[in-house]
């Protein structure tokens, strides 16, 4: 039985596992030793064609790590948001927020990025650092125990460190290997994505339509292209997603209302159904969860990742802090303040997103009228606006260092 040892276990490679593994190896140092298990390889994932809006705050950590410079000439900056509230058969959406998503300083408070292009600058980045290491395999069970924990793989291999982190997403074995329950539940909903292209520029407008099935949000990407992110009914959404290409961006088509002038699909489509999770726990011994593993949000807000990256900045902090004073990566005290520092967030963040889109997909004609009447409002206050702005940015309450744009 082949034993490997390391300081640091991250299973998951995908965006948060990759980025964490990162994050601790740049503020750590070559001394401490960082294991990533996946069980896929470390191939970019070219044919996924989600995108993901990346707040001003996460950004300045990808700056620090190095990605931001590899990823910034594909990287389109969000300049104008618009929101709308109407029946998808409406012939005319009126637009009822609209604000600038600049912050004080100047800098846009996020970036659309392709998904492809984000992994393989992150996975670039870790391939440079000699204090990482790669295995291939499932990391299916662990014992923790003193003064390490041992994490099984699934070929009978084991690996022990300090502290596992587990990144391996909404089902992970990890989080239910240390019997770590979540509460949740299920939307009559599913998500589609694709991208397209349009006659028109969007000039760097992002677009959230609130419509009965479910928001449907046009996020723009470099170019006359946007991705689509859409939340629709779960039974009207697996008729649409059987029709053929003609078919399916005439439905798509139809949602822009001829905002962008003609459309052209410009990738694949991809679907999933939606859910929110909350972890009760985030930590137990020599374990922390990170991610779609600690929490699953709807993505109405396009918030998911950045959760994800705040996770990564907390507990980057917590364990350099701990490694800097002589105690080890597993410090409980250190897992404890993680714990404490990103829960409540991240629960804040899962009920205002969960309120938000049971509150904008729901047609009755008194809820439309509240909902245009609070937008409304909130059009009117520019000092909301900026504020909204700020949050959004991950710029607000207690941040981490990385996303202020500083090194640990």
């Amino acid at each position: 039985m082949e034993v490997l040892k390391s300081d640091i276990v991250i299973a998951g490679g995908s965006y948060t596992g990759l980025t964490l593994a990162l994050a601790l190896a740049k503020s750590l140092g070559p001394e401490i030793s960082i294991t990533v298990v996946d069980r896929d390889s470390r191939q970019s994932r070219k044919d996924d064609v989600r995108a993901f809006a990346i707040s001003a705050g996460p950004r300045h950590m990808l700056g620090l790590l190095g990605v931001w410079s590899l990823i910034e000439d594909e990287a389109q900056e969000v300049r104008e948001i618009l929101l709308t509230d109407s029946p998808l058969e409406a012939a005319v959406r009126p637009v009822l927020l609209t604000y600038n998503n600049i912050l004080d300083t100047g800098e846009p408070a996020s970036f659309i990025v392709p998904s492809g292009a984000l992994n393989a600058a992150v996975a670039k980045v870790v391939e440079s650092l000699p204090s990482i290491r790669y295995v291939e395999g499932q990391a299916e069970d662990f014992e923790a125990g003193d003064p390490f924990v041992k994490v099984h793989l699934a070929d009978g291999r084991i690996i022990e460190a300090s502290l596992l982190v587990a990144a391996d997403g909404r089902r992970s074995r990890l989080r239910e290997a240390a019997g770590i329950k979540c509460i949740g539940w299920s939307y009559n909903q599913i998500g589609i994505v694709t991208q397209v292209e349009h006659e028109l520029p969007h000039n760097g407008r992002a677009i959230q339509h609130f419509l009965p099935g479910g928001p449907f949000a046009i996020l723009p990407l470099r170019g006359n292209r946007s991705c689509i992110t859409w939340s629709e009914d779960a039974e009207r959404a697996r008729e649409i997603l059987t029709f053929d290409n003609d078919a399916f961006l005439a439905e798509v088509d139809k949602r822009f209302a001829g905002r962008y002038g003609r459309l052209k699909l410009a990738g694949p489509r991809a679907s999933w159904p939606l859910e929110m999770h909350l972890a009760r726990r985030y930590v137990a011994h020599r374990f922390a969860l990170v991610g779609d593993a600690a929490h699953g949000v709807h993505p109405i807000a396009g918030q998911g990742l950045n959760l994800a990256f705040r996770d990564i900045a907390a507990l980057t902090e917590v364990v350099t802090d701990a490694v800097r004073i002589g105690l080890t990566p597993g410090d409980a005290d250190a897992l404890e303040r993680y714990e404490r520092w990103r829960r409540f967030d991240s629960s804040m963040s899962a009920a205002t997103f969960d309120g938000l889109n049971r509150l904008f997909s729901n047609d009755g004609t008194l809820l439309r009228s509240i909902r245009e009447a609070g937008l409304g409002l909130v059009d009117r206050i520019p000092a909301l606006k900026r504020l909204f702005v700020s949050e959004a940015a991950g710029l607000s309450g207690d941040v981490p260092k990385l996303l202020r744009g500083e090194l640990v």
